[in-house]
């Protein structure tokens, strides 16, 4: 682990406030256009249907943040020297149902049990502007790989971009360096751009 990562603090995300949720996701970009909500919108159900603030308040219900005696098993929140400065999205996979229905990533090519729940995913690594390239995502992962297994998960997988290129909207995903870090490996490539990565515990 670098230095860099080693300065992140990661805090199960019910052990954070709205408000450093908030700052986080900050006002422009994918961020609060999403909330995180990609994969937790019901079937018919779209970002144009569904307003943002909505959204952001299914977030803000979803990670029980403000209650720090919750269970705490919706995502992680990074810190560096108490600035809250990233977000990490790791449940069990079925929890994702957008995932679930998603023909391509992650599915393609695997005979998988989508409603296993003792696999997990990490669908979202989101670094707040102004914090990134100082190892957040790296730190988020690693610890989302200790947050699942501590919780009884048997894997843990991401859908990771291969290349540098990446656009805006897919910030989020994390890169395949990131998870290899954190211990997951290549078990598939449904698309040019995505991979799916994973580690068994």
């Amino acid at each position: 682990m670098s230095d860099a990562e080693s300065a992140v603090a990661v805090r199960p995300a019910n052990r954070a406030t709205w408000p450093e949720l908030q700052l986080i996701f900050g006002t422009r970009g994918p961020g609060p256009r999403c909330w995180c909500q990609r994969f937790k919108l019901a079937p018919g159900e779209s970002f144009g249907s569904v307003p943002a603030e909505v959204r952001a308040q299914r977030l803000r219900v979803q990670t029980d943040c403000d209650h720090p005696e919750a269970a705490g098993t919706s995502g992680l929140v990074g810190y560096l020297e108490d600035e809250p400065v990233g977000w990490c999205a790791v449940e069990p996979r079925p929890h994702y149902a957008g995932l679930v229905r998603v023909f391509r990533v992650p599915w393609d090519g695997r005979d998988e049990d989508r409603t296993d729940a003792g696999v997990w995913a990490v669908t979202c690594l989101f670094t707040r502007a102004g914090f990134r390239r100082q190892g957040v995502s790296r730190a988020l992962a690693r610890a989302a790989v200790e947050f699942a297994r501590a919780r009884g998960a048997r894997s843990l997988e991401a859908y990771p971009i291969t290349t540098t290129k990446v656009l805006a909207e897919e910030l989020h995903v994390g890169s395949v360096a990131t998870f290899a870090a954190a211990g997951l490996a290549e078990v598939s490539h449904p698309s040019l751009r995505r991979v799916v990565m994973r580690i068994d515990f």
